[in-house]
């Protein structure tokens, strides 16, 4: 069976860096989004994903970026894939695919099945879904709040796209939401932290220990 995908996202300091690759976190995730309280600049993800090894996943989160900013990014030559959070169709994320030749993520904000039916739209212009809980209307922040969709939508869904889970996981319950929904891929961020934006190297530890048992 193979091994669950652990993402450990909105990373901002090399300590909490250092601490999801001691963990075995496959992935790690970096916000880029003023809004954010977990928001680093180029040069800032530059410099903290320097050090992560080849064959840990480099992800940037981005809401609704413009073409300047992924230029930007990409410039970096630390990015191994483009996390799209926001409102992008499946137009722009393949455009984005084409012109800067990073695998793209799509975000799927989850509230009822349709919505997970609706990622079948992006199938040859993203290369991963993630399922995300849909934040409250007028919301400045697209995810990162900690919650929770309902689970039992993705049992027997069969996304288009390689695809994990995402939004209100924690340390007690990512096995329970393994076991609902088979998810090849974990994503944490605000259940790993000690405040909005500040990441705790126990609560990283603590849930990669429970997800790789999974």
């Amino acid at each position: 069976m193979p091994r669950l995908a652990i993402k450990i996202c909105g990373l901002s300091t090399p300590e909490t860096v250092g601490a999801a690759m001691r963990a075995d976190a496959t992935h790690l995730g970096f916000v880029h989004f003023p809004k954010s309280p977990r928001h680093v600049e180029a040069d800032q993800l530059r410099a903290l994903a320097a050090p992560v090894p080849s064959h840990v996943e480099r992800v940037a989160v981005l809401v609704d970026p413009t073409d300047e900013i992924l230029a930007g990014l990409a410039a970096t030559g630390s990015l191994t894939a483009l996390q799209l959070h926001g409102r992008e169709p499946p137009e722009r994320a393949a455009a984005i695919r084409r012109r800067f030749g990073i695998p793209v993520w799509k975000a799927i904000s989850v509230k009822t099945r349709a919505d997970i039916e609706a990622a079948r739209a992006y199938a040859g212009a993203a290369d991963f879904i993630l399922f995300d809980a849909r934040t409250p209307h007028g919301s400045a922040l697209p995810g990162g709040m900690g919650l929770r969709f309902d689970w039992t939508l993705l049992r027997g869904a069969a996304p288009s796209l390689p695809w994990g889970l995402s939004g209100g996981l924690d340390v007690d319950n990512v096995a329970e939401a393994v076991r609902i929904t088979g998810a090849p891929l974990v994503d944490i961020s605000s259940g790993v932290e000690s405040a909005p934006g500040i990441k705790s190297v126990d609560k990283i530890m603590a849930f990669c220990n429970a997800a790789s048992a999974c």
